[in-house]
């Protein structure tokens, strides 16, 4: 999932630092309601250190009683490549479900990665989207197959049925 709808900058010009606005804050709210409403838990809630994804994570993990809690996966940081992503992901293999929240362009590059081995396909993720991909024998590249990708808008539009 990529963060939510953030502030244009920080009162201390720190971009880590960037917080959601008050819309961000209630469109993911209402689009873990549609995660919800389509029957998906999660044994883990990951997402960079950065504030606008950590806040997404939290809102997201409210929706579910914060069960499980979102913990920080630094490689979901967006100056990490792919590959280095992939590799810090690699021991939640064991999960059946795991949402990690972070930030482009850095997760369309690693849903490519997951999904072609190479990262011919291009993809891009609106604020607040989603992509579900199934991970069958684990987390590498190729290894993936596409099992939906949703706006933050076709999520919420979800809860709301």
């Amino acid at each position: 999932m990529r963060h939510a709808e953030a502030e244009s900058e920080a009162e201390s010009g720190n971009d880590e630092m960037r917080a959601l606005t008050l819309r961000g804050r209630e469109r993911t709210r209402d689009a873990a309601g549609g995660l919800r409403a389509l029957g998906i838990r999660f044994d883990a809630i990951l997402t960079s250190s950065l504030a606008r994804a950590a806040e997404t994570a939290e809102l997201v993990a409210g929706q579910y009683a914060n069960n499980p809690p979102p913990q920080v996966l630094p490689a979901l940081s967006p100056e990490v490549s792919p590959a280095e992503a992939i590799s810090a992901l690699a021991p939640f293999a064991r999960c059946d479900s795991v949402l990690a929240v972070g930030h482009e362009p850095q997760l369309s590059k690693l849903v490519a990665l997951l999904l072609t081995s190479s990262g011919a396909v291009a993809i891009k993720f609106k604020k607040g989207g989603c992509v579900a991909l199934d991970l069958p024998k684990a987390v590498e590249p190729g290894a993936a197959e596409l099992r939906w990708m949703l706006t933050q808008r076709q999520l919420r539009k979800l809860r709301k049925k």
